[in-house]
């Protein structure tokens, strides 16, 4: 793979400080942001004062822990500006949640806080390998969905040229790739594996493309994923992380230098880590839910915004600000199997040690008279036999009856039999009803 480390002259001071600078811009900018919620948000005075305290109560970072958590009830309960610290008409543009689980969670943006997060992403894709002049293939979906829309102005602010393709018609995807020669593409992982099989069924080999760097998020993935993908594309694979009610993607990124885990953007966000029962602040090294203030946002300031992404924080290595480590999973996609824990992440790893199964598997959860039961439904990988991928399967149920301590069932089916997603896959399928 090529190097694509950036140079220390491209990076933004910032990114050069020490953690001294860090921790002092950051008490700064999280006192005005508390002021600004609390002074313009209805909501954030009423849950504030509830709590008995005041923006002025915050002195030092840790005093952050005395205020109340935002969650996505808020966001839905002020639907659908009730949260914005500005008016309706300083707002410059709007996205949404997809609301499948309800109302849709609206956010806004001003101008500066577009142009905040446009420099954001292009840090970010900076720090993932991209550079001036790449060409960037955004396979993300436009529209309310801020991947697509996020990719795009960030990498035009990098000076990129930007391909704007969106999700869908896989084909085209793959002709576009092999026409435009695009060097870097930002797509969800699950989508990616759907156009590398589409470029092996058009006889187009992946290693032999213009690609050199991957930046894949909205929607967590393994380690064992990234050796799929830079095995099979001769690629950087590269995590990026955020969600809309924080900003978008950008919030978090991996450095192609390192790969060791994701540095959060702290200078325009602060985290703390939690336990997700008790809501305690954990000390930096544990394992929690991860809980984001928003340091810089004007239309919508977010505080203690309670992502539900379990991960940890660690020491910066390539920058200053702290890593998180690869979000394992979900508090609300964890699946109870009979009291054990299990999310698809843990499925994903252990199917990605059988060579004869591909990636692309589904969760379906059900019920037995009073017994949850769980089945795994993957794919044999092209060309490999029906009797070898049985012998696969029935290797992936030994290994998480071994590992993850629970029984499940697992079904090997033919290639391209499990649906494909062009934006965050449907890991889970929950037939079990009320």
């Amino acid at each position: 793979m090529q190097d694509r480390t950036p140079r220390p002259e491209e990076l933004e001071p910032i990114e050069r400080a020490d953690v001294d600078e860090l921790r002092a811009l950051q008490r700064e900018r999280l006192r005005w942001s508390l002021r600004h919620a609390y002074d313009n948000v209805p909501h954030y005075r009423r849950a504030f004062d509830s709590a008995g305290v005041h923006p002025d109560d915050c002195r030092d970072l840790d005093d952050l822990a005395r205020f109340p958590f935002t969650g996505k009830a808020e966001l839905r309960d002020n639907y659908p500006f009730g949260m914005f610290a500005v008016p309706r008409e300083q707002v410059a543009r709007l996205h949404a949640s997809s609301g499948t689980t309800g109302r849709p969670t609206v956010v806004g943006y001003t101008r500066d806080d577009l142009r905040t997060w446009a420099r954001l992403m292009a840090r970010s894709i900076r720090a993932s390998g991209g550079r001036p002049g790449d060409r960037v293939h955004v396979a993300y979906g436009y529209g309310l969905f801020t991947g697509g829309l996020g990719a795009h102005y960030g990498a035009e602010e990098l000076g990129c040229t930007v391909i704007p393709v969106s999700g869908g018609m896989t084909e085209r995807q793959v002709l576009l790739i092999r026409d435009f020669e695009p060097e870097v593409i930002m797509v969800t992982p699950s989508y990616m594996l759907a156009i590398v099989d589409e470029m092996q069924r058009q006889g187009v080999d992946p290693r032999t493309t213009s690609l050199r760097v991957g930046i894949f998020g909205a929607e967590p993935w393994t380690e064992d994923m990234r050796r799929e993908m830079e095995q099979r594309l001769d690629i950087h694979a590269v995590d990026i992380y955020g969600l809309s009610e924080v900003m978008g993607p950008g919030v978090a990124t991996e450095c192609v230098e390192t790969k060791d885990g994701l540095h959060l953007w702290e200078d325009h966000f602060y985290p703390e880590i939690i336990d997700p029962v008790t809501g305690a602040v954990l000390p930096d090294g544990e394992r929690g839910e991860l809980v984001l203030t928003s340091l810089t946002k004007e239309a919508m300031p977010v505080v203690r915004y309670r992502t539900r992404d379990l991960t940890r924080l660690l020491p910066g290595t390539a920058r200053p600000m702290r890593r998180i480590e690869k979000i394992t999973g979900r508090t609300d996609d964890m699946m109870i199997v009979r009291g054990v824990n299990v999310f698809p992440t843990q499925i994903e790893e252990l199917i990605l040690r059988t060579p004869q199964l591909s990636p692309h598997f589904q969760c379906v959860l059900d019920r037995q008279g009073r017994l949850d039961t769980l089945t795994v439904r993957v794919e044999r990988r092209v060309g490999v036999a029906v009797d070898a991928a049985e012998r696969a399967g029935a290797t992936v149920v030994e290994l998480v009856k071994n590992t993850i301590g629970v029984s499940v069932a697992v079904d090997v089916l033919a290639p391209d039999s499990v649906e494909r997603s062009m934006g965050k896959m449907r890991r889970i399928v929950d037939k079990r009803g009320g």
